[in-house]
C-alpha cells in the first residue's frame, strides 16, 4: 500500500494497480474499515477502482494532536496502523441482482454500431452480453450508476467522441471494457444497446440507490411488451 497526499486536504491510498476483483476487495476492505470507525480529522471516503480517497480538515488534524508541519504523517501513520489492525464491523453480504433489459430498437439505438465492432450479430451481441454476471466495481458519475466488470472482451468498444445530451433513464451502455446503466437522464458517451425498467436511483427509498459496491449484476432480455408492463407496474 502507498499513501500519497492529493492536493492539502487529502490522502490517496493506492491498494493495487490493475482494475480486478483482488484489488477491488482490498478497496473495499479499506474503505469498510475507515468508515465504521472514522479517524480523527478525516470527513470524507471515496473509494474508487484501486484506491481509496480520505479527505480531512487540517485544522481537526491539529486540534487533534498533529504537528502544524506534519499533518500528512500524522494522519498517514494512524491510517496504516488502522489497516494493520481494523476494527470488527458487520460485513456487507453481496447481492445477485437480476435487471430486465429490453435490447436494440429505440431502446438500444447502438447495438448495431457495437454488433458492427465485434464482427457479430445483434442476437449473439445480445446472448453475450445477458450471459455474464458483472461486478459493481464502484458506485459514481450520477446517483445510482453501477460501473459493471466482466463485459466479454469481444464486446468492448470505444465511448462516443460526441456525447449524446440526453441518455433515458435506465439505458444500459458499453463504453470501452466496461458496461453500466443511466439511473437518470443525463448527457452520456456510452454505446446504448438497451433499457431496463427498473429503477437505480429512487431519491425517497431509504436506501436511494439500487446497488452499491461489491454486488452481482445479471442481465435477463426481456420484449418491449414486458418492458411497458413492468414500466407501467411502477
Amino acid at each position: 500500500m502507498q499513501i500519497t497526499p492529493l492536493g492539502d486536504t487529502a490522502l490517496v491510498l493506492e491498494l493495487g494497480d490493475v482494475i480486478d476483483e483482488s484489488t477491488h476487495r482490498r478497496v473495499q476492505a479499506a474503505w469498510q474499515s475507515l468508515r465504521v470507525a472514522p479517524l480523527p480529522a478525516v470527513v470524507e471516503l471515496v473509494p474508487s477502482y484501486t484506491s481509496v480517497a480520505v479527505f480531512y480538515d487540517p485544522v481537526q488534524a491539529v486540534q487533534a494532536g498533529a504537528p502544524e508541519s506534519g499533518v500528512v504523517e500524522w494522519l498517514g501513520e494512524r491510517l496504516r496502523e488502522r489497516l494493520k489492525n481494523p476494527p470488527k464491523g458487520e460485513k456487507v453480504a453481496s447481492r445477485t441482482v437480476e435487471v430486465p433489459v429490453c435490447y436494440g430498437g429505440e431502446f438500444g439505438p447502438d447495438l448495431g454500431l457495437v454488433a458492427k465492432q465485434a464482427k457479430l450479430s445483434p442476437e449473439e451481441v445480445i446472448k453475450r452480453h445477458a450471459k455474464p454476471e458483472y461486478l459493481v466495481y464502484l458506485i459514481g458519475f450520477a446517483p445510482g450508476f453501477p460501473y459493471l466488470g466482466g463485459l466479454p472482451k469481444e464486446l468492448a468498444t470505444p465511448r462516443h467522441a460526441k456525447p449524446r445530451m440526453n441518455v433515458p433513464p435506465g439505458s444500459v451502455g458499453i463504453a470501452g471494457n466496461q458496461t453500466g446503466i443511466y439511473p437518470l437522464g443525463t448527457p452520456g458517451g456510452w454505446n446504448l444497446i438497451g433499457r431496463t425498467p427498473l429503477p437505480l436511483f429512487t431519491p425517497r427509498a431509504d436506501p436511494p440507490v439500487l446497488l452499491r459496491a461489491g454486488d452481482r449484476v445479471k442481465f435477463r432480455a426481456i420484449s418491449p411488451e414486458e418492458f411497458a408492463k413492468q414500466e407501467a407496474a411502477r
